[in-house]
C-alpha cells in the first residue's frame, strides 16, 4: 500500500526571515507522520534582488557588489538567528554565494536568459538549505534534494518545459525512497536542469507549478500552498475593501482565475493536479488551524464576482503601412514573433487594416517585436496601463472599479469582462 503522500508548497513571504522558519518548522511538526515533500521558493524578496545584481551585471552597474551584499547579509542575519557559529551552514551557504561570484566574474557574452536562470535560480538553493538544516536542527527528520537532479526540461530559458517521462522515472528514483524512510524532502521551486545539467527556471512565481510536477509524479493525497493571506479571494485586498474568502472552487475556476492573471496561483499549477483529481488547498502560515480554500472537481460553479487586476501593461497597435488589410498571414507572422519572443497577448482585437493587443510590459521584448515588424507596420504603443478582469461580473461592480478610468479597450464575454484602462484625474471645479 502506498503511503498518503502529501505535498506543501511555501513561498518566499513565509520565510523571509528566522521568525517565518521557525513558524514554518512548527506547521510541519504538526505533521510528523506523514511522509511530506515541501517545495520552498527564495527567501522573501531574494529573486527581486538577485534580478537587480542581473541587471546591473548586464548594465555595466557600478553598484553590483553593493546589490549582491545585501543578499548576502540578509541571509548571514537569519543563520546567525537560528543556528550556532559552528554549524555547518555557514560552509553550504558560502559554498553557493561563491557561484555567484563566479558567474559575475566573467563578461555577460552569453544570452540573458540562460544568464538569468544559472544567476536568479540561486535564491532557491540558498533557502531551502537554510529550511533543511533548521528542520533537521530541531528534530523533524528532513533530507535536502536539489532539484534539478529531479526536473528535467528542455533549454528554453526562463521558462522550461517540463520533460514529464524523464521527471517522473527521475522523482521514482530519488524522491520515493527519501519518503519512504521516514524523512521529509526538502527541494526547490521554480527551478529544473537540462539533459545538459544546465540550470532552467519554470517562469516566474513557478514555485507552485514545481509542487503541482511532484504532486502529479507521487500521486499525492492533496497539495497545499501555504499564503499569508487565508485562502483564495475574491480580489487582492490590498487593491479593494470588503473582499471574500471563497471556501471552495473548482479546477475550471481556479484554471480560468489564474489564466486571467491572479497570482495566488501559477497559472501552469492547475492542470497536473486536475489530470489526477488531486486536491488543492490554500491556506494561511499565519493561521494554520483554519479550512483555507478547497480547489477540486466536485465544486459547484456559483460565485460572487472575482476582481483580477493585472498592472504594468501595454497595449500596442499595429496598421498596414500601405494600407492593406490585415489578413491571416499578417497575424500569422505577428503571432509567431509573439511566440518567439514569448510576448503573453493577455486580449486582442483587430480591425480590416488594424491590430490591437494588450501585452505585460516587458520592454526589452517589445522593442524586439517592434523593430521586427516597423517596416511594414506603423505601431503605437501605450505603456502603464491596467487590465481588469471579472468573472462572474455584476453592472454595478463594474461601475465602481472603472470609477476614474478611461476604458481602451474592452470586451464582454457571457460571464467575464475584461478592460484595458488608464487612470485619469478626476476634474475638479475651479
Amino acid at each position: 500500500m502506498k503511503p498518503h503522500i502529501k505535498v506543501f508548497k511555501f513561498g518566499g513571504a513565509s520565510v523571509k526571515d528566522a521568525t517565518g522558519i521557525r513558524n514554518v518548522a512548527e506547521i510541519i511538526s504538526q505533521y510528523n507522520e506523514t511522509p511530506l515533500a515541501i517545495v520552498v521558493s527564495a527567501l522573501g524578496k531574494t529573486t527581486n534582488q538577485l534580478e537587480e545584481v542581473l541587471n546591473a551585471y548586464y548594465g555595466n552597474g557600478d553598484d553590483i557588489q553593493a546589490k549582491l551584499n545585501s543578499v548576502k547579509e540578509n541571509h548571514l542575519a537569519i543563520i546567525n538567528e537560528l543556528f550556532d557559529e559552528s554549524h555547518e551552514i555557514y560552509d553550504l551557504i558560502n559554498d553557493i554565494l561563491i557561484e555567484i561570484d563566479w558567474v559575475l566574474d566573467e563578461k555577460p557574452e552569453q544570452e540573458y536568459d540562460y544568464i538569468y536562470d544559472q544567476l536568479v535560480s540561486v535564491g532557491e538553493m540558498l533557502s531551502t538549505r537554510i529550511v533543511a538544516a533548521y528542520l533537521n536542527e530541531v528534530g523533524i527528520a528532513a533530507q535536502w534534494l536539489d532539484a534539478r537532479d529531479v526536473l528535467l526540461t528542455d533549454d528554453t530559458y526562463r521558462e522550461g518545459q517540463i520533460l514529464w517521462e524523464q521527471t517522473e522515472e527521475n522523482v521514482d528514483r530519488q524522491v520515493l525512497p527519501i519518503l519512504n524512510s521516514g524523512k521529509k524532502v526538502i527541494t526547490q521551486g521554480f527551478i529544473g536542469s537540462t539533459k545538459d545539467n544546465q540550470t532552467t527556471t519554470l517562469g516566474r512565481e513557478g514555485s507552485d507549478f514545481t509542487a503541482a510536477i511532484f504532486s502529479y509524479c507521487l500521486n499525492a493525497e492533496d497539495m497545499t500552498i501555504w499564503k499569508d493571506v487565508p485562502g483564495v479571494l475574491t480580489a487582492d485586498p490590498r487593491l479593494f475593501k470588503n473582499v471574500q474568502k471563497l471556501d471552495r472552487l473548482s479546477y475550471k475556476e481556479a484554471i480560468e482565475m489564474t489564466y486571467y492573471g491572479a497570482n495566488v496561483i501559477h497559472p501552469k499549477t492547475i492542470k497536473p493536479l486536475q489530470n489526477k483529481n488531486i486536491p488543492l488547498y490554500v491556506k494561511s502560515f499565519l493561521a494554520p488551524a483554519q479550512p483555507g480554500t478547497y480547489i477540486g472537481i466536485e465544486v459547484e460553479d456559483h460565485y460572487p464576482p472575482i476582481v483580477v487586476v493585472e498592472k504594468n501593461q501595454s497595449l500596442l497597435h499595429f496598421a498596414r503601412k500601405d494600407f492593406s488589410f490585415v489578413v491571416e498571414h499578417h497575424m500569422a507572422d505577428i503571432f509567431k514573433l509573439f511566440a518567439d519572443l514569448r510576448i503573453f497577448v493577455n486580449m486582442m482585437r483587430n480591425t480590416a487594416i488594424s491590430f490591437t493587443v494588450c501585452v505585460p510590459s516587458v520592454s526589452d521584448r517589445i522593442e524586439r517585436l517592434i523593430s521586427a515588424l516597423e517596416d511594414d507596420y506603423k505601431i503605437t504603443r501605450d505603456d502603464g496601463l491596467e487590465l481588469l478582469t471579472i468573472r462572474h461580473y455584476k453592472e454595478e461592480v463594474l461601475d465602481s472599479i472603472t470609477k476614474g478610468k478611461i476604458i481602451l479597450l474592452e470586451e464582454k464575454l457571457r460571464n467575464t469582462v475584461q478592460m484595458v484602462t488608464k487612470e485619469v484625474p478626476l476634474m475638479e471645479r475651479l
